[in-house]
Order: C-alpha cells, then structure tokens, then sequence
C-alpha cells in the first residue's frame, strides 16, 4: 500500500472524534480542535504533529520517512514522506498523534475579526 494526501486524511478522519478542518488557512486534521495531520512545506511529505520525544525517535529510526526542515526543528511536529517503506508504522504513528490531539485542552476560539 502506497501513501498519498487522500489516504492519509481518510484514515486520519476515520478515527473516533476526528474531522477534517483547517489549519494556518490550509487543509487538515483534528481531533478536540487540535490538528495533528496537515500537508507538509514539502513536496511529497505531510506534516504529523506529535510529541518532540516521539519526533526525535522516529527521526532516529527511520530517517528516510521522518524528516524535519528548520521550519520544523524544535516543534512537535516531523515530516513523513508518503513513499515510506513502512505505511504501517506511518498508520500507527498518525493515531498516536491522534490520540495525543484527543487529550489536548481544545484551543480557544479565536475572536472574530472587524471589518473596517
């Protein structure tokens, strides 16, 4: 099974409390209003927001999938290539950082812009 934006927000919207939405104006996916799936500032990757220990272990062990920009550094959120030799992990790792989303505080609504 191959990866792609549409498998991978099928999946991710298939999880219990989770919907597709937005985020910084861009396609995603949340759980309790936090993303934890978005398209990656990458050509062939998306963007799995996660927990940092989670990111540098994934990074660790399997560098071709995982991956951080500077963008990226020091954030919970990696880079995940869609021709991973490993979608399976890919899948786990996208319900992980659902379930992480799920046990976040939901943000606040943001106050409404004026119109001038």
């Amino acid at each position: 099974m191959s990866l792609d934006w549409d498998r991978v927000t099928a999946f991710a919207a298939g999880l219990p409390g989770a919907e597709r939405s937005t985020h910084y104006g861009g396609p995603a996916v949340k759980a309790n209003g936090n993303a934890f799936v978005a398209p990656g500032r990458e050509e062939g990757s998306f963007c799995l927001m996660i927990d940092r220990d989670t990111v540098d272990m994934l990074k660790a062990t399997d560098p071709d999938t995982y991956w951080q920009t500077p963008h990226y550094e020091g954030w919970p959120a990696v880079l995940v290539r869609y021709g991973t030799a490993d979608p399976d992990r890919v899948l786990a790792m996208i319900e992980r950082a659902h379930g992480q989303a799920l046990a976040k505080k939901r943000p606040r609504p943001r106050p409404a812009k004026k119109k001038a």
